[in-house]
């Protein structure tokens, strides 16, 4: 009995992953992708986080004695040497003087924070097809502000209460949930309440499980970006860092939208009958492993052929 249950999750799993991976659907995420600019959205947002978010960090850790910006950063991706001392350097003031804003500086900020909301907002905007709505939406931005803040506590105390165990995986898991949530509610708010929360539930799941790959592939990847900029370029070279890895974390950002965003179509034409029959879906494999025998039996014979070709001069 055990066997067989094992074997039928299993051909439930294949048929599973087969209709969410067939080429058609996978087109439609490219698309989608594709609509909405990804690469320029994902550029954007990052150098907007990057501009709105450092000066806020050193602002909070003026603020609150116990808040490091650069400790926490430290911490998180276990950086050490150079690249330590860059990031310690970029969000610590020069050493004899304080940190103060004066008008200037907290509209600066106002503004910096701002930009940044409305860039996750456009975002929202443009993958689900809505009207604009720009500086109209200010009061909705500034919440998201506050939740991010809130959202940025919460994994920080995870990663320091858990970090610890199984090399991070627990505090990991523990993520995933708290950040499926704050996607929707930023989903929800950012579009002024005009996308339900169900509608965005597929990109919340989608978006925290790729957000958790990314972690784990970031602690392995950001000492080495850091350390290797910070040779070359010192401080800055960690602006330069700080924006790449922003701009992966935006990318899987901008790509969870458009996942999300094609997902939710798919289940609604399901709930309506206008799901594929298993038979298009085979015959959609069918067509693109043909595909690609076919193109791998034209590479060996020009392979082979120029091998016949040297072989003979």
């Amino acid at each position: 009995m055990k066997g067989r249950t094992t074997g039928i999750n299993r051909e439930r799993l294949v048929r599973t992953l087969t209709f969410w991976l067939r080429p058609d659907f996978a087109l439609r995420v490219v698309n989608r992708f594709q609509k909405i600019v990804g690469f320029d959205r994902s550029m954007a947002l990052a150098s907007s986080a990057l501009t709105a978010l450092v000066p806020l960090s050193i602002l909070l850790a003026a603020v609150f004695a116990q808040y490091d910006a650069a400790e926490r950063i430290i911490r998180r991706y276990h950086l050490t040497g150079a690249g330590a001392t860059a990031v310690s350097s970029l969000f610590s003031p020069a050493e004899g003087t304080s940190v103060s804003f004066g008008i200037f500086g907290v509209v600066f900020l106002t503004i910096s924070v701002l930009s940044f909301a409305r860039a996750a907002q456009r975002l929202f905007e443009q993958t689900w097809e809505l009207k604009p709505l720009s500086v109209r939406n200010t009061r909705n931005g500034m919440w998201w502000i506050l939740t991010l803040a809130g959202y940025a506590a919460v994994t920080a105390l995870l990663s320091a209460l858990l970090g610890g165990y199984a090399l991070g995986l627990v505090a990991l898991a523990c993520e995933v949930p708290v950040t499926a949530a704050f996607l929707v509610w930023s989903g929800w708010i950012l579009s002024a309440k005009r996308i339900s929360r169900p509608d965005l539930l597929p990109f919340g799941v989608t978006g925290a499980v790729l957000t958790a790959a990314y972690s784990v592939g970031a602690t392995i990847w950001m000492p080495r970006l850091f350390d290797s900029s910070a040779a070359r370029y010192g401080v800055v070279g960690a602006v330069f860092a700080m924006i790449s890895a922003l701009f992966a974390a935006m990318f899987v950002l901008v790509a969870s939208a458009a996942l999300g965003r094609e997902v939710r179509d798919e289940l609604n034409r399901i709930r309506v009958g206008r799901r594929p029959s298993d038979r298009e879906v085979r015959r959609q494999w069918d067509k693109v492993v043909e595909q690609t025998r076919s193109q791998w039996r034209t590479a060996r014979e020009q392979i082979s052929h120029r091998q016949t070709k040297g072989s003979n001069h």
